[in-house]
């Protein structure tokens, strides 16, 4: 596999999705998609494969070696297959931003495009946002796909710019609509939580993956989130922390007070997952605490989690069955 020497990370995985440096294996398979798919892209004519050969051998093979591309493109594997392919074209170096380009296995579009589209936006933000540190990608698009819109709605994007009446198809003057999505961790920030946060914060505690990396990970009724809410609001012994990033919010961390130290619960949105953000925010409340001792208790399984509080200087000074049920790892950081 070619590696892109502007990247730390080469491959990106979601289940049994993954993005890798874009394959050679796969030219004849992009090509035939770009082909069947010609009205949506901004593409002249028909491909051959002997164009597809060239573009790969003249211009996708020099990308490898720059430390600056015009564009990365991965493939888009589920299984190890490739789906489709994509990534980040028209990259503008100065100015930090970059359009997203994505092209999926034609037959799968009609059971899968939403799906797929979330996926892939979802995975390309790491290299894009953490290894590149971009401050803005987005997408450029005829408005002839409306599904295109839910899947980008649900990957956090919002529509940047409408141009009327920018492109034409089928003698018809269409639309372009601009999508975007911001580094979070360029405009990071964070106040305590007030009543009107409940709804966001019940959101978060009920998700799949939070659920699966809590102490308890049985799902929470409403009636019972609400109590617990009000209670913390009201608690002496306990500060929660809302992030938020160009005005959305992105995540929480939670301060519990127990035998001298404040004990951090952290999640960050699924959005936003991958980028650095929980190491970010548990940064920001530990540095703004310069006399608070802090702990955390974290599964075994929970890679991410383990790695943000070593990363942070967390000494890790227990592990083993700490509940009664789960292998834990506790770190603390004294001051």
């Amino acid at each position: 596999m070619k590696k892109y020497k502007c990247l730390k990370t080469q491959e990106h995985s979601l289940g049994k999705f993954k993005l890798v440096p874009i394959r050679f294996e796969d030219r004849y398979k992009i090509m035939q998609w770009r082909n069947e798919q010609m009205y949506h892209l901004r593409q002249a004519e028909p491909l051959t494969k002997e164009k597809q050969d060239a573009y790969f051998e003249n211009i996708i093979s020099k990308l490898f070696e720059q430390e600056q591309p015009s564009q990365i493109l991965f493939s888009f594997l589920e299984n190890g297959e490739c789906i489709g392919y994509g990534g980040l074209v028209h990259i503008n170096w100065i100015d930090k931003n970059a359009e997203i380009s994505f092209v999926m296995n034609s037959d799968k579009e009609e059971s899968y495009f939403e799906t797929y589209w979330e996926l892939f936006l979802n995975l390309l933000k790491r290299p894009a946002l953490k290894d590149l540190n971009l401050h803005k990608i987005y997408t450029y698009a005829f408005d002839l796909r409306p599904r295109l819109y839910t899947a980008l709605n649900k990957a956090g994007f919002v529509q940047d710019a409408r141009l009327m009446g920018h492109c034409k198809y089928n003698e018809e003057f269409k639309d372009v609509l601009i999508n975007a999505f911001w580094n979070p961790g360029h405009s990071l920030e964070y106040r305590r939580i007030i009543s009107d946060d409940v709804d966001v914060f019940y959101e978060w505690a009920n998700d799949k993956e939070v659920r699966s990396n809590s102490l308890n990970s049985e799902p929470i009724k409403y009636e019972d989130h609400i109590k617990w809410f009000s209670s913390k609001l009201e608690s002496t012994q306990t500060e929660i922390y809302i992030f938020n990033s160009e005005k959305m919010p992105v995540g929480q961390v939670r301060l519990d007070l127990e035998d001298g130290f404040w004990e951090i619960d952290y999640s960050v949105d699924k959005k936003y997952r991958g980028l650095g953000l929980g190491k970010s925010m548990i940064s920001m409340i530990t540095h703004s605490n310069p006399l608070k001792n802090f702990k955390a208790l974290v599964k075994e399984e929970n890679k991410a989690s383990k790695k943000v509080f070593e990363n942070l200087n967390f000494l890790k000074v227990k592990k083993g069955n700490l509940d009664g049920e789960n292998i834990l790892h506790e770190y603390k950081l004294t001051r």
